[in-house]
């Protein structure tokens, strides 16, 4: 049986595999990729709406417990590049 996540965007369980994982790098988002960075990760869907819905609530703050703003934008480019390899896009 495969791991069940929460999504932090739309708060809607779904399996591991069907998420991407981001943690926390010097109050950097992160995707990881592998699955095997240290520390606390907060689980996603791969779609622009979960991740705008995650930052409006600063949900990724609590999930990952780090204090602060958070830089945003390597989160947001691999959404975009995500996006656009899923859809055949651009």
């Amino acid at each position: 049986m495969e791991p069940v996540r929460t999504c932090v965007g739309c708060r809607t369980r779904a399996p591991r595999s069907a998420l991407i994982r981001v943690v926390a790098q010097d109050l950097r988002l992160v995707v990881d990729e592998r699955g095997s960075l240290p520390g606390r990760g907060a689980w996603l869907h791969p779609d622009r709406e979960c991740a705008e819905n995650a930052l409006r609530r600063r949900a990724f703050g609590r999930a990952l417990r780090v204090s602060g703003p958070l830089d945003t934008q390597t989160l947001e480019k691999r959404l975009n590049g995500y996006g656009n390899k899923v859809n055949g896009s651009k």
